[in-house]
Protein backbone atom coordinates (compact mmCIF):
# COMPACT_ATOMS: atom_id res chain seq x y z
CA UNK A 1 0.00 0.00 0.00
CA UNK A 2 1.50 3.56 -0.75
CA UNK A 3 0.90 6.00 1.26
CA UNK A 4 0.05 9.63 0.56
CA UNK A 5 2.80 12.49 0.27
CA UNK A 6 1.86 14.68 3.16
CA UNK A 7 1.55 11.00 5.60
CA UNK A 8 5.16 9.96 6.81
CA UNK A 9 6.19 6.03 6.01
CA UNK A 10 4.84 3.40 8.18
CA UNK A 11 7.72 1.81 10.61
CA UNK A 12 7.71 -1.42 11.21
CA UNK A 13 5.22 -3.67 13.30
CA UNK A 14 6.67 -4.17 17.03
CA UNK A 15 6.63 -7.75 15.98
CA UNK A 16 9.02 -7.63 13.58
CA UNK A 17 11.33 -4.67 15.35
CA UNK A 18 11.27 -7.82 18.21
CA UNK A 19 12.48 -10.57 15.39
CA UNK A 20 15.10 -7.91 14.09
CA UNK A 21 16.29 -7.27 17.95
CA UNK A 22 16.17 -10.37 18.57
CA UNK A 23 18.76 -11.48 15.29
CA UNK A 24 20.69 -8.95 16.54
CA UNK A 25 21.28 -10.52 20.19
CA UNK A 26 21.61 -13.95 18.22
CA UNK A 27 24.34 -12.36 16.32
CA UNK A 28 25.92 -11.58 19.56
CA UNK A 29 25.67 -14.77 21.03
CA UNK A 30 27.41 -15.84 17.72
CA UNK A 31 30.63 -13.78 18.57
CA UNK A 32 30.74 -15.19 21.87
CA UNK A 33 31.31 -18.78 20.33
CA UNK A 34 34.43 -17.73 18.68
CA UNK A 35 38.30 -17.84 20.07
CA UNK A 36 40.03 -14.69 20.61
CA UNK A 37 42.04 -14.84 17.04
CA UNK A 38 38.93 -15.04 15.08
CA UNK A 39 37.12 -12.29 17.09
CA UNK A 40 40.05 -9.97 16.25
CA UNK A 41 39.01 -10.63 12.45
CA UNK A 42 35.97 -9.05 13.17
CA UNK A 43 35.29 -5.46 12.90
CA UNK A 44 33.71 -4.30 16.47
CA UNK A 45 32.90 -1.19 18.31
CA UNK A 46 35.34 -0.99 21.04
CA UNK A 47 32.02 -1.13 23.45
CA UNK A 48 30.63 -4.23 22.12
CA UNK A 49 34.26 -5.67 21.77
CA UNK A 50 34.52 -5.10 25.50
CA UNK A 51 31.26 -6.32 26.24
CA UNK A 52 31.86 -10.00 24.90
CA UNK A 53 34.91 -9.82 26.71
CA UNK A 54 33.17 -9.56 29.97
CA UNK A 55 30.89 -12.05 29.31
CA UNK A 56 33.91 -14.38 28.44
CA UNK A 57 34.58 -14.07 32.32
CA UNK A 58 31.13 -14.81 33.31
CA UNK A 59 29.66 -17.99 34.56
CA UNK A 60 26.31 -17.74 36.51
CA UNK A 61 23.48 -18.33 34.23
CA UNK A 62 21.45 -15.24 35.24
CA UNK A 63 24.50 -12.81 34.54
CA UNK A 64 25.32 -14.92 31.01
CA UNK A 65 21.61 -13.99 29.94
CA UNK A 66 21.57 -9.99 30.83
CA UNK A 67 25.07 -9.81 29.10
CA UNK A 68 23.67 -11.02 25.83
CA UNK A 69 20.66 -8.93 26.36
CA UNK A 70 23.23 -6.02 26.83
CA UNK A 71 25.54 -7.08 23.95
CA UNK A 72 21.95 -7.44 21.69
CA UNK A 73 20.93 -3.89 23.07
CA UNK A 74 24.62 -2.69 22.03
CA UNK A 75 24.28 -3.82 18.44
CA UNK A 76 21.16 -1.80 17.80
CA UNK A 77 23.34 1.09 17.27
CA UNK A 78 25.89 -0.75 14.93
CA UNK A 79 25.85 -2.10 11.05
CA UNK A 80 25.43 -5.79 11.59
CA UNK A 81 26.57 -6.36 7.80
CA UNK A 82 29.71 -5.90 7.94
CA UNK A 83 29.89 -7.64 10.84
CA UNK A 84 27.28 -10.79 9.61
CA UNK A 85 29.89 -10.68 6.71
CA UNK A 86 33.31 -11.21 8.73
CA UNK A 87 31.60 -13.80 10.97
CA UNK A 88 30.53 -15.81 7.58
CA UNK A 89 33.98 -15.55 6.15
CA UNK A 90 35.24 -17.50 9.06
CA UNK A 91 32.76 -20.10 9.38
CA UNK A 92 33.77 -20.46 5.51
CA UNK A 93 37.02 -21.33 6.05
CA UNK A 94 36.40 -23.56 9.12
CA UNK A 95 33.94 -25.47 6.50
CA UNK A 96 36.81 -25.36 3.82
CA UNK A 97 39.58 -26.24 6.20
CA UNK A 98 37.51 -28.87 7.77
CA UNK A 99 36.72 -30.38 4.14
CA UNK A 100 40.37 -30.12 3.30
CA UNK A 101 41.62 -32.32 5.88
CA UNK A 102 38.88 -34.48 5.72
CA UNK A 103 40.06 -35.15 1.62
CA UNK A 104 43.69 -35.32 3.15
CA UNK A 105 42.39 -38.14 5.66
CA UNK A 106 40.86 -40.40 2.93
CA UNK A 107 44.21 -40.02 0.85
CA UNK A 108 46.41 -41.27 3.32
CA UNK A 109 44.13 -43.79 3.93
CA UNK A 110 43.69 -45.03 0.46
CA UNK A 111 47.43 -45.13 0.25
CA UNK A 112 47.75 -47.12 3.34
CA UNK A 113 45.11 -49.86 2.41
CA UNK A 114 46.12 -49.47 -1.59
CA UNK A 115 49.73 -48.92 -1.82
CA UNK A 116 51.31 -48.40 -5.28
CA UNK A 117 47.81 -48.18 -7.30
CA UNK A 118 46.80 -44.96 -4.74
CA UNK A 119 50.51 -43.77 -5.23
CA UNK A 120 50.33 -43.59 -8.59
CA UNK A 121 46.93 -42.10 -8.75
CA UNK A 122 47.91 -39.41 -5.97
CA UNK A 123 50.94 -38.20 -8.34
CA UNK A 124 48.54 -38.25 -10.89
CA UNK A 125 46.89 -35.79 -8.64
CA UNK A 126 49.24 -34.24 -7.21
CA UNK A 127 52.44 -34.01 -10.08
CA UNK A 128 54.67 -32.11 -7.56
CA UNK A 129 55.04 -35.32 -5.18
CA UNK A 130 57.90 -36.85 -4.58
CA UNK A 131 56.76 -41.42 -5.47
CA UNK A 132 59.74 -42.50 -3.97
CA UNK A 133 59.06 -40.75 -0.77
CA UNK A 134 55.42 -41.48 -0.95
CA UNK A 135 55.69 -45.02 -1.21
CA UNK A 136 58.33 -45.19 2.14
CA UNK A 137 55.98 -43.41 4.52
CA UNK A 138 53.07 -45.40 3.17
CA UNK A 139 54.96 -48.88 3.47
CA UNK A 140 56.68 -47.44 6.69
CA UNK A 141 52.92 -46.74 8.18
CA UNK A 142 51.43 -50.38 7.07
CA UNK A 143 54.33 -51.70 9.19
CA UNK A 144 53.22 -49.64 12.07
CA UNK A 145 50.05 -50.69 11.74
CA UNK A 146 51.01 -54.40 11.22
CA UNK A 147 52.88 -54.20 14.61
CA UNK A 148 50.25 -52.10 16.62
CA UNK A 149 52.59 -49.41 17.10
CA UNK A 150 52.27 -46.08 17.29
CA UNK A 151 51.28 -44.53 14.24
CA UNK A 152 54.37 -41.79 13.80
CA UNK A 153 55.17 -42.67 10.05
CA UNK A 154 50.83 -42.41 9.13
CA UNK A 155 51.54 -38.64 10.76
CA UNK A 156 54.43 -38.10 8.81
CA UNK A 157 52.70 -38.96 5.68
CA UNK A 158 49.98 -37.11 6.61
CA UNK A 159 51.98 -33.88 7.11
CA UNK A 160 53.28 -34.86 4.05
CA UNK A 161 50.56 -35.01 2.08
CA UNK A 162 49.05 -31.16 3.48
CA UNK A 163 52.17 -29.99 3.05
CA UNK A 164 52.17 -30.59 -0.79
CA UNK A 165 48.38 -29.39 -0.89
CA UNK A 166 49.09 -26.18 0.28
Amino acid sequence: MINPPDQPPEENSKSQRKREVTALQDLGEELLKLNSGQLEQIPLPDDVRSAIEETLKMSAHGALRRQKQYIGKLMRNVDSAPIQAALDAIKEHGHTSTARFRELERWRDRLLAEGDAAISAFVEAYPQADRARLRTLARNAQTEQAHADAPKSARALFRYLRDLTE
